[in-house]
């Protein structure tokens, strides 16, 4: 029996590329979107028509608002089935310093972030007896640096959250974190933006999505492994280098 990946956030960029990785693995997905519809739709016909043995799916959720969160899983399941792997790769990355952040931009940050991956999780737990759930954290967690302060607070707060999950859900759901670090540029830069920021890491080069991939494969085949957070990262975690 096949299993079935939820991924949120599945239309584009990271999430795109995971759902394609676990794809030709032989999972069956679940594409949640928000505002991406024509490209979910789009993303769905592709893997339909290169594999037609298996079984995806399109579901919309504005992860900002707690109803619509609570409903993804009674979406899915119907359609579906049981779901064995949670992917909670969805967020919003906004830049402001702590006293420039709003309380709704507060709210906003913390609602996508942190709020819908718990209640996410928590709703695994209580739908399914076994699984696998992989929250993505960031590498930004380890500093202090408030230019994306409620984003960066909120990431921290789901790496906790997700200790205390696995601590409460284990054995048979295993919970593990990603923290990525000079991954994919955001939308309205070049590649140039992030090699510019690699030259200050260990690793002097942004890692794109393959380092992602290898270390989601990580988590699905290490079935002993819980409440870990792999920096997939190339060093950013541990500072600048002097050069």
């Amino acid at each position: 029996m096949r299993k079935t990946a939820l991924i949120t956030g599945a239309a584009k960029r990271l999430g795109k590329a995971m759902a394609i990785h676990l794809a030709k693995q032989g999972w069956n997905i679940a594409i949640h979107f928000n505002t991406s519809e024509l490209d979910a739709k789009r993303f769905c016909e592709e893997l339909t028509t290169s594999y037609p043995n298996q079984q995806f799916g399109i579901f919309r959720a504005n992860l900002s608002v707690m109803s619509e969160v609570e409903n993804l899983f009674p979406q899915v399941i119907p359609a579906m089935g049981p779901v064995d792997l949670l992917i909670n790769n969805a967020s919003v990355f906004e830049p402001a310093t702590l006293a420039k952040t709003t309380s709704d931009f507060l709210e906003r940050q913390m609602n996508v972030n942190f709020r819908a991956p718990f209640i996410l999780t928590r709703n695994f737990a209580r739908a399914f007896t076994s699984g696998v759930i992989v929250n993505f954290i960031d590498t930004r967690i380890v500093t202090n640096q408030s230019n994306f302060a409620a984003y960066s607070l909120s990431k921290k707060v789901l790496w906790e959250m997700s200790k205390m999950a696995a601590l409460e859900f284990g054995p048979n759901i295993r919970i593990n974190g990603i923290a990525p670090g000079l991954t994919l540029p955001p939308e309205e830069k070049t590649e140039d933006y992030l090699w510019k920021l690699a030259g200050k890491i260990a690793m002097k080069r942004p890692g794109g999505v393959d380092p992602i991939l290898k270390s989601l494969d990580y988590i699905l085949n290490n079935d002993y492994l819980t409440g870990q957070l792999l920096f997939c990262d190339g060093g950013e975690n541990l500072g600048q280098t002097n050069e």
